[in-house]
């Protein structure tokens, strides 16, 4: 297939005109410590795991066992999935009760009450909004408000008399 070897130790070695030579050594030096066993060395000992240990844990992990072998395993659903489908229900129940005051019949009275509501909502919502954007300017753009106020409010006094 090719003319030259590419990789001659790993060809199968009773091919014709390949050597049989022994495969290359590991460029690392071997630690002298292997050689045999020594008693002046320290074995290191597996450490324990104090979270696995503990008689909490190994209570829950009993109970979950248990509750596997019996078939009452949780859930494994994805915590997104989880809170997709909630949202997904409560627009369905949301729909739901929408539908059912759609057809309740509303006489006038109510209707006409329900759009003040509305109109009283927006202006609290456009005062909460005039009352964020006053306490998020600087004090300077404030105090020159205030002299314009009463710059205009002494020419108006002149004005008049």
């Amino acid at each position: 297939m090719f003319r030259y070897p590419v990789f001659p130790h790993l060809q199968d070695p009773c091919a014709p005109g390949l050597s049989l030579s022994p495969p290359p050594r590991s460029v690392m030096a071997e630690p002298d410590y292997l050689e045999g066993p020594c008693d002046e060395l320290i074995k290191p000992k597996k450490l324990l795991n104090p979270v696995k240990s503990s008689r909490n844990h190994q209570d829950l992990h009993r109970e979950l066992l248990m509750n596997q072998k019996r078939g009452l395993a949780p859930q494994n659903k994805p915590e997104l999935q989880k809170v997709l489908e909630k949202r997904k229900r409560e627009q369905i129940l949301k729909a739901q009760r929408e539908e059912q005051e759609a057809h309740k019949k509303r006489s006038d009275l109510e209707i006409e009450l329900l759009k003040r509501q509305q109109k009283l909502e927006q202006l609290e919502l456009e005062q909460q909004k005039n009352e964020e954007e006053q306490e998020n300017t600087p004090e300077f753009v404030k105090m020159k408000s205030n002299l314009r106020r009463t710059r205009l409010e002494e020419g108006g006094d002149e004005r008049t008399t």
